[in-house]
């Protein structure tokens, strides 16, 4: 097991690191897009990317994790399921980013955003459609276990997008306000257009994007266009309830910040419209992003691991362990963040008004980790061809992220929000668990890590209301609260006993 496990933790640190770099260099965006827009003007970018979450799920329908499952089924011709599955991905992509551009007046008049900005959503369906053609040939290189060169593109998608905001959003303006580097004003003055002020921030993303592709030009030339219906059908049977898995997913990872701006009472948060409100708790959910980090490395590495697990006999057994040291992890990693958040706060929310909704930070951190554990648990319904109770999950959780959205929000403003979502993810983690003793039992210590969160919660609250005023007595206290915490894993769970067999 010992082996078993640290494979899968070398292939996640990888992935991780990849992701934690390339996602930390993205967040140091926020203060630039903090410091240089105002919040309802963030507002706009908030939206529109709320909606590329849903979307990003329609455009891929579920054929990631569809082509892993088939990928691995005994006597499988892996090039041509490759070839099948990325044709109509193609063929797809083409289709609905050429009916989005059409529609890009339509989107922005649903969002109740300002007509004559219908480029961002253009450029948006071109996002959309390159990211979903290289989707495949990601899964690909996940598949073949090629986790560096995966890291490599993933980060130079990310470097090269950073690099472009700086240039556009912070470069050019300033040379053009003559700060700096003022003999290039005549170049710079063809290259940037400052009416399209925020909108660089889609340029960007659509450069990143295309550049991409070009680095899977490998992947891509081993790929022969082989349109089949017929011998697709059976996977897009499997895709189909991944795919509404995927939307319900969206709709409670992204829909607060949709309905937000449009269910809050006038007046609730005085002198703030509720475009600036969006962008106050658009802002702030950012700082949830280190958490999310984990989550997303973790099922780079883990969905092809769970899958090429599924036939050993101690698996269960595995998949238990798994759950247990990710869990104790993510739990950690809320505890430190919870307790240094004023810190974090200072340096990657420039502006004032955005750090006002920072007590949000905690409750969407413990959210996104039961998400993580569902993610775990959910590996039972992809083993068993069951993904339909992925749907059904899915859908609870996305009918009580709508109905405590519009119960709560107008009570507790964007604290309701992020209460929604920890409510969502917990009663989905709760109910997968439930159904997965009864298909595909797992000896998942639920009792064990649930008394865990319960001890990195209290000290989060100790972090939070103890404080001091002196900055070295104030950063030793959270410093003795995570060691606290770190402890007590080592003395009642004895990590190196893994380590060692």
């Amino acid at each position: 097991m010992s082996s078993i496990a640290k494979r899968l933790a070398s292939q996640t640190a990888v992935y991780g690191i990849s992701s934690i770099v390339g996602r930390v260099l993205t967040y140091l965006l926020v203060p630039i897009y903090t410091g240089r827009f105002a919040a309802a003007e963030y507002g706009i970018v908030t939206a529109l990317y709320a909606c590329v979450s849903f979307l990003n799920v329609v455009f891929t329908y579920g054929l990631e994790t569809t082509f892993f499952r088939f990928a691995n089924r005994p006597g499988t011709d892996r090039q041509l399921l490759y070839n099948r599955v990325l044709s109509l991905l193609l063929t797809s992509s083409i289709l609905f980013s050429a009916l989005l551009a059409w529609q890009a007046g339509t989107l922005l008049r649903l969002l109740s955003l300002p007509s004559g900005q219908e480029r961002y959503a253009v450029w948006l369906a071109l996002i959309l459609g390159l990211d979903a053609i290289a989707a495949i040939p990601f899964a690909r290189l996940r598949l073949e276990n090629k986790a560096r060169k995966f890291a490599t593109i993933r980060m130079a998608n990310i470097v090269l997008n950073v690099a472009l905001n700086l240039f556009f959003i912070v470069v050019c303006p300033d040379i053009m306000a003559g700060e700096y580097l003022t003999a290039l004003q005549p170049l710079v003055a063809r290259l940037y257009d400052p009416s399209i002020g925020v909108g660089y921030v889609f340029l960007a993303n659509l450069a990143a994007s295309a550049f991409t592709l070009l680095l899977l030009a490998r992947e891509l030339a081993a790929f022969r266009f082989h349109l089949d219906l017929s011998a697709l059908r059976p996977m897009l049977v499997y895709a189909y309830p991944i795919m509404l898995m995927g939307l319900a997913g969206m709709v409670n990872e992204t829909l607060d910040r949709i309905l937000l701006p449009a269910w809050l009472p006038e007046g609730f948060y005085p002198g703030k419209s509720s475009e600036t409100v969006a962008g106050i708790y658009g802002a702030c959910y950012k700082l949830s992003i280190f958490m999310s980090l984990v989550i997303q490395a973790f099922r780079y590495s883990a969905e092809p691991f769970f899958f090429s697990q599924s036939t050993e006999k101690n698996s269960p057994a595995t998949f238990a362990l798994v759950l247990k040291w990710f869990t104790l992890c993510c739990a950690f990693i809320f505890v430190f963040i919870s307790v240094n958040l004023e810190d974090f706060a200072k340096h990657f929310l420039r502006g004032a008004e955005y750090r006002e909704g920072i007590a949000v930070v905690p409750v969407l951190l413990l959210a996104n980790l039961f998400l993580g554990v569902y993610w775990n648990l959910s590996v039972w319904f992809k083993l068993t061809d069951k993904t339909y109770y992925g749907t059904y999950i899915g859908g609870a959780g996305a009918v009580l992220t709508i109905v405590l959205n519009l119960l709560l929000i107008p009570v507790l403003g964007y604290m309701g929000c992020a209460l929604t979502t920890l409510a969502c993810y917990f009663m989905m983690a709760a109910i997968c668990w439930w159904l997965g003793e009864r298909h595909f039992p797992v000896p998942y210590p639920v009792g064990r890590l649930l008394l865990w969160l319960l001890v990195a919660s209290g000290l989060v609250a100790l972090g939070w209301f103890v404080s001091f005023d002196d900055y070295w007595v104030r950063h030793l206290w959270h410093g003795l609260l995570c060691a606290i915490f770190v402890g007590l894993v080592v003395v009642i769970e004895k990590p190196q006993r893994i380590l060692a067999r």
